[in-house]
């Protein structure tokens, strides 16, 4: 019996989303980063801010929740936060503005010192502006339709933001259809994980998956590694070559990089969609294949089609249906779910899997507040697979360390491509103070602090961490760095439990005093003595 077209595209078509009307966009504020980890992707819906109200964020109200979820939202509760309130009201034109008061919780607005009124406009909502309150909790402000709906983790694919949604709302569309799906975006954006989801979400679930790059393919052998080939085809070909189409019979073809594809595997990709039949190279007779096609690709197929590079009746059959996956820096409030995903799998792989438990509470947050804040800001060119990448980094070169260390190269590299973000000041009826860099918070690069100069900043501010940062204008994390390439400084964690004990009973219990004798971070000292089980006198 004749095997039916993989596709007709005339019963294929793309469907268009209609809505009689335009939902308003609602404010968000979604947790990046939190001294507990597990609250990293909460989010606070700012619908009053929509109706013209203002919102007010401190330490003990509102309550923020993970989307989808039935548990109780619970207040960002951090002790270092102040109860006096940040304030969010509606601005002129579908903005927003953001006030600061002195004396109240310390906030960083895309990676500046702020105190005062400022106002953000539609399109930097729009973008996602980065907070920072007190350098413990990082959150992203950005807009949602009011009409979107609360979604968690799916379909293999991390991330609740607008645009993974729409992702996997158009796989759950075509995932029992039997059409080919042309899967659209930038390099690293994950597009074989969207082929992958639109497979295990199908009816050929339990058939085979095969994924093959394009770009990757010998020339002047694709076709034949495509469609198969006789014994004496070609040169070398001494045995019959099945090839990847009959491979995947009865499941998924994945082709990367279709863009990139020769003319003559075009003119055949065409045929086989067509008629569902191959032939091999140097064969006579078609072969028909059961294969649900899906391809990929970063290139603007029209401008190649334009160039006479690809064929137009090929893109029309490939796209039966469009997926868009969207650029990481579109999807900004996805990235400390994305960074928390990888950093588990890279945690369990090296056995520390144990430091993302809610029973662990650090003294400083796991993912530091000013690295997340990098993370958003960074503009990501080469995507999820990028982050990816990057968090493995972290993970292996802070083996052992209380807290993430970021390398020279990662800032470097996190410094190099950076989203800017315009400065809008408002005037208001009571003075304002707007001071986007306060005196002595001009950061220096870590290659300008001496290890002389480190050390008396550290027993000038008894070896407290922030404190030392801030009196040498660097970041934490990079006083972390400087501390752990030093010959001259120990951590907590290179005190034997016997050093620790004779000095905890030595200094009578007086954490001041063991700080000052053993020349290390107050607070890691004082984890240490938890761990011993030792009381200091700062605790009883």
């Amino acid at each position: 019996m004749q095997q039916k077209p993989i596709s007709d595209i005339s019963t294929a078509v793309t469907p268009r989303r209609t809505r009689s009307q335009a939902p308003r966009p609602v404010p968000v504020l979604t947790v990046i980063s939190h001294p507990m980890p597990q609250r990293i992707g909460e989010r606070l819906v700012m619908e009053a801010v929509s109706d013209g109200k203002p919102v007010a964020l401190s330490r003990n109200a509102p309550d923020f929740s993970h989307p989808g979820s039935s548990a109780l939202g619970m207040p960002l509760a951090d002790t270092f936060l102040s109860r006096k309130p940040v304030l969010f009201e509606p601005g002129p034109n579908g903005g927003m503005v953001l006030r600061v008061e002195e004396g109240g919780t310390q906030v960083r607005v895309a990676g500046e010192p702020f105190v005062g009124a400022r106002e953000l406009g539609p399109e930097e909502l729009a973008l996602g502006v980065p907070l920072v309150l007190a350098e413990r909790v990082a959150l992203l402000l950005h807009v949602e339709p009011s009409n979107a709906e609360p979604s968690r983790d799916g379909l293999g694919m991390a991330g609740r933001g607008l645009g993974i949604r729409r992702v996997r709302e158009d796989i759950s569309r075509v995932a029992d259809l039997n059409v080919p799906v042309l899967i659209r975006g930038e390099t690293g954006t994950g597009k074989e994980l969207v082929a992958q989801a639109i497979h295990q979400s199908s009816n050929r679930r339990n058939g085979p998956f095969l994924s093959v790059n394009l770009g990757a393919l010998p020339r002047e052998l694709a076709a034949a590694e495509l469609f198969g080939a006789q014994r004496g085809a070609y040169t070398g070909s001494t045995k019959d070559r099945e090839g990847f189409f009959r491979a995947a019979h009865g499941g998924t073809l994945f082709l990367d990089e279709v863009g990139e594809a020769p003319p003559e595997v075009q003119v055949a990709l065409l045929r086989v969609l067509e008629t569902g039949e191959v032939y091999p190279v140097g064969g006579h007779s078609p072969v028909s294949v059961d294969v649900r096609l899906i391809t990929a690709t970063d290139a603007d197929l029209e401008d190649r089609i334009r160039r006479e590079l690809f064929r137009a009746p090929l893109l029309h059959r490939l796209a039966g249906f469009e997926i868009q996956v969207p650029p990481l820096r579109e999807r900004r409030e996805d990235i400390g779910l994305l960074f928390l995903h990888f950093a588990r799998q890279e945690l369990e792989a090296t056995g520390e899997a144990w430091r993302l438990t809610p029973e662990v509470s650090p003294a400083d947050p796991w993912l530091p507040a000013l690295l997340a804040e990098r993370l958003m800001r960074f503009k990501w060119p080469g995507n999820v697979r990028q982050l990816r990448n990057l968090t493995r980094q972290l993970i292996i070169g802070s083996r052992g360390l209380e807290t993430l260390r970021v390398s020279s190269r990662i800032e470097q590299e996190l410094d190099s491509a950076v989203i800017p973000t315009p400065v809008r000041t408002v005037s208001a009826p009571s003075p304002v103070v707007v001071n986007l860099e306060e005196k002595g918070a001009a950061r220096r690069k870590p290659s300008e602090v001496g290890e002389e100069e480190m050390l008396d900043a550290l027993r000038a501010c008894s070896w407290d961490i922030k404190a030392t940062a801030e009196r040498l204008g660097i970041t934490r994390s990079s006083l972390y760095e400087l501390i752990d390439r030093s010959s001259r400084i120990r951590t907590a964690g290179d005190l034997s439990p016997e050093e620790v004990t004779s000095c905890f009973h030595e200094c009578q219990g007086d954490l001041d005093a063991m700080v000052r004798r053993l020349e290390v971070s107050k607070r890691a000292l004082q984890r240490r003595l938890r761990e011993l089980g030792l009381e200091s006198s700062r605790e009883r």
